[in-house]
């Protein structure tokens, strides 16, 4: 009976790490791509507005490719600084 509960917890927490990381990791993938989306759609409807088509689209996508970039960059930091904060605990 101690065995069987032992095993359970291991297991959930195998789960939790696993599903911690691949929500931190499909988070990483989307940023750029939302951040960028964002970015040509606010320039695409200015540029629409305000009749300066295309440069405000070209602008406003490049700003969201740097926004989204810098973003996966930061998220990169953070999870290796978790990763050694792990590796730390376990030493």
């Amino acid at each position: 009976m101690e065995f069987e509960i032992w095993c359970l917890t291991t297991m959930e927490e195998k789960d939790s790490k696993f599903l911690r990381r691949l929500g931190l990791l499909s988070t990483m993938a989307l940023t750029p791509v939302f951040a960028m989306g964002i970015g040509f759609f606010i320039g695409l409807k200015l540029d629409q507005w305000l009749g300066t088509s295309p440069w405000l689209t070209g602008f406003f996508t490049l700003l969201g490719i740097v926004a989204g970039f810098r973003e996966f960059f930061r998220f990169v930091k953070r999870s290796q600084e978790n990763l050694e904060d792990e590796g730390k605990k376990h030493d």
